[in-house]
């Protein structure tokens, strides 16, 4: 009995070698945004709560986001092709872990400064959670049905809007009376929670990007 392979098989495997199968990004994107719906979830729960425990949550699950974040780099690096252009790659990529990392700043900051959570900052927390749901959608529509993604990235925008309507009505109040210090500090959370959103917004223009030319 020979125990030579079929030519099929070795000259598959040199294929392989020289053209190394492509890497399933969009899986790497949902997978990424889950991690990223956690987060803003936890989010939510410190909003209603002010739980420190919950703060911790979202502290440790910033450095696991981070993970995820270096090895899609890093698979993004080392990829011989990709599904779309690696710039729009990297700019999912990116801005999917700022929205984490905003998470981690705006609860750690409010243990800094000793504030607690109100109204504005449950509210804001609330729409970009929904707003990272909607793109969590949208990048799992890209591998089968692309042309649904873009009404996930219109509802991740939609939901960016209200973080800044609700942004702009949080400072009106904020800045009456005299209470300078406390001005200044609650003023550091709002604006990070509106950095979230806009980071949020990025990603949904890059989803829509990436619609317009799979479609």
């Amino acid at each position: 009995m020979s125990d030579i392979r079929p030519q099929g098989s070795i000259f598959q495997r040199l294929f392989e070698r020289v053209f190394p199968k492509m890497p399933d990004f969009f899986a790497l994107l949902t997978e990424q945004c889950q991690q990223v719906t956690h987060s803003t979830g936890l989010l939510v729960q410190f909003m209603e709560t002010g739980d420190p425990i919950t703060g911790k949550l979202i502290r440790q699950e910033e450095h696991a986001a981070d993970r995820v974040k270096v090895r899609n780099l890093h698979t993004l690096n080392e990829a011989f092709a990709t599904p779309i252009d690696r710039e729009d790659l990297y700019r999912a990529i990116m801005d999917l872990d700022e929205i984490v990392n905003y998470c981690k700043t705006t609860v750690s900051e409010m243990e800094v400064l000793a504030l607690v959570p109100d109204k504005h900052c449950l509210e804001m927390a609330m729409h970009i959670k929904l707003g990272t749901d909607a793109l969590a959608q949208g990048y799992a529509r890209l591998s089968k049905e692309a042309s649904l993604a873009a009404v996930d990235a219109d509802s991740a925008r939609k939901a960016e809007r209200q973080v800044e309507k609700i942004y702009r009505r949080a400072i009106a109040e904020l800045f009456v009376g005299d209470d300078y210090i406390h001005m200044f500090k609650r003023r550091e959370i709002y604006r990070h929670l509106s950095n979230a959103a806009d980071r949020m917004a990025n990603c949904a223009n890059t989803l829509h990007d990436i619609v317009v030319k799979i479609c």
